[in-house]
């Protein structure tokens, strides 16, 4: 309390910004949720949304509110479920896809040029 009663005696510091103190809890806290952020996509086991891998994401699959999610480099988007109907006209082969006995699905790519 003794240090409180000096009036002559105060540093030029504290008169040239109150809030410094504030910028610097600010910078804390940016570092303690970006190491939160990388901690929970470390938890998920998905760690390659922070890298330039491709991947989808298929929530509630088979359900009415499934969700399918596509990274493309840095790219995310969200793609749109609907149930209607579609008309098209197909111009090639993509690839086939297979499934095992085990319930699983396995993709074969079609070959260029129409050869197999």
């Amino acid at each position: 309390m003794k240090y409180m009663n000096r009036k002559g005696k105060r540093r030029e510091e504290d008169d040239d910004d109150p809030l410094s103190g504030v910028a610097n809890l600010f910078d804390v806290a940016m570092v303690f949720a970006l190491g939160l952020m990388v901690m929970i996509l470390m938890y998920l086991s998905i760690p390659e949304v922070l890298t330039q891998t491709d991947m989808t994401i298929i929530k509630n699959p088979g359900q009415q509110n499934m969700e399918v999610i596509v990274k493309r480099g840095e790219r995310i988007e969200k793609l749109d479920m609907m149930n209607e109907t579609v008309q098209t006209e197909i111009v090639g082969e993509m690839g086939r896809i297979y499934k095992t006995k085990g319930g699983g699905m396995v993709y074969v790519p079609a070959m260029e040029g129409g050869e197999k």
